[in-house]
């Protein structure tokens, strides 16, 4: 039964792997969620935050190519070929907003707000002058949509001081915190990150290193699919431990949190020049790569929360078995397992977020959290764009 005076919100993502536009249709009661909630799984959280409906939505292949090698760095593009790509996002988002009301058989007017997170061209949250660009203007969403666009959600992060990412970990904390036990969060999408929930203490989160993003594209290279369905090309394969030192011997991962990253640091080509002119047959690299993401995901948690005992996995990743299986085994003790057990679907988690950050945003709350981001405080995130 829903809350009473619950409203309905819409959230927009494409994340680093840009696989397609996931679109959730959120139902969320008028009250508050606390960031450090005192309940832990039950009816609660699931009546405060429904998923009404959930879709990924595929780009369109020769946009999806033009984002992917502007998101590594490999394009360049005139001023206005960039202005154009920031219409032709926000009318891939605003066409999926679309697509998923129609589906669910609910009208814009009954809709309060869309949270378009929009997709990151460009991540340089440590350069001289910090900066976050993702694409998808927010002014086109709400034109077509006819809804309340909230976007840009990170750069007020970033100039406060902060990363900018992951913004998940305060949704995280509201809806997955429990006071018996010291748990993670874990997504693995294009790049995985991991927000970390204590009994007791102030949430942590940060990235860890390449997740789906290598794993694609070396599969879409080699074998010519989008992604390794169930971990299959990699569990053909064998780690190369000699590769594997030389993956693992990069500067980054032994940064301390606050940290973030993305496809503009580990793309193919970065994967390619370690790997150099060896004969490793292609098999043998999957299977490298996934233990890559496989130890930086442990090394990370142990090294910032070891106590941890219950980690729940969400993004694509999580429909990996042989990648679930090889975290747990570099974390014994610990429960691996989906957030589908506690009621949050692992596709759309991301994309609900960002409808909760929208909630936030128009009710004038913080959508940071500085312990994560490292931003100089709690700041309300986003820009508002009237339907």
């Amino acid at each position: 039964m829903p809350t009473p005076g619950a409203q309905l919100y819409l959230g927009l993502i494409s994340g680093t792997s840009a696989d397609g536009i996931d679109a959730a249709l959120v139902r969320m009661g008028e009250k508050q969620i606390p960031l450090d909630p005192p309940f832990s799984k039950g009816e609660e959280q699931q009546i405060r935050c429904e998923l009404v409906i959930g879709r990924t939505y595929a780009w369109d292949p020769a946009l999806r190519e033009r984002l992917i090698a502007l998101g590594q760095g490999q394009d360049t593009v005139s001023l206005d070929a960039l202005g154009s790509l920031d219409v032709q996002v926000a009318l891939a988002f605003a066409h999926a907003a679309s697509r998923l009301l129609r589906e669910a058989g609910v009208t814009p007017a009954q809709v309060r707000a869309i949270g378009s997170h929009g997709q990151t061209v460009r991540h340089r949250p440590e350069a001289e002058f910090p900066f976050t660009w993702q694409l998808g203007d927010g002014n086109t969403i709400a034109e077509r949509s006819g809804i309340a666009t909230v976007a840009d959600f990170r750069r007020r992060d970033v100039a406060a001081g902060g990363h900018g990412a992951p913004l998940m970990p305060a949704f995280h904390a509201a809806m997955l915190h429990s006071d018996i036990e010291d748990r993670a969060v874990l997504n693995l999408g294009g790049i995985a990150n991991f927000t970390l929930l204590p009994r007791a203490g102030e949430v942590r989160g940060f990235d860890t290193g390449p997740a789906n993003a290598l794993l694609d594209a070396w599969c879409e290279r080699h074998v010519g699919h989008a992604f390794d369905a169930d971990g299959a090309f990699a569990a053909s394969g064998c780690v190369d431990e000699a590769l594997l030192s030389r993956l693992l011997d990069e500067a980054w991962f032994s940064l301390p949190p606050p940290k973030s990253t993305g496809r503009e640091q580990f793309h193919l080509e970065w994967a390619q020049a370690r790997i150099g002119d060896g004969t490793f047959a292609p098999q043998d690299v999957q299977a490298t790569l996934l233990e890559l993401t496989a130890a930086t995901v442990a090394d990370a948690l142990l090294a910032t929360q070891p106590q941890t005992r219950r980690v729940l996995v969400c993004g694509g990743g999580v429909r990996n078995p042989v990648l679930l299986a090889r975290i747990a085994a570099r974390l014994p003790g610990v429960v691996v397992e989906s957030t589908a057990v506690y009621g949050l679907d692992p596709d759309f988690v991301e994309a609900m977020g960002f409808a909760w950050l929208a909630r936030e945003t128009l009710a004038g709350r913080p959508g940071n959290l500085p312990s994560v981001s490292g931003a100089k405080g709690p700041r309300v995130l986003g820009v508002v764009y009237p339907a």
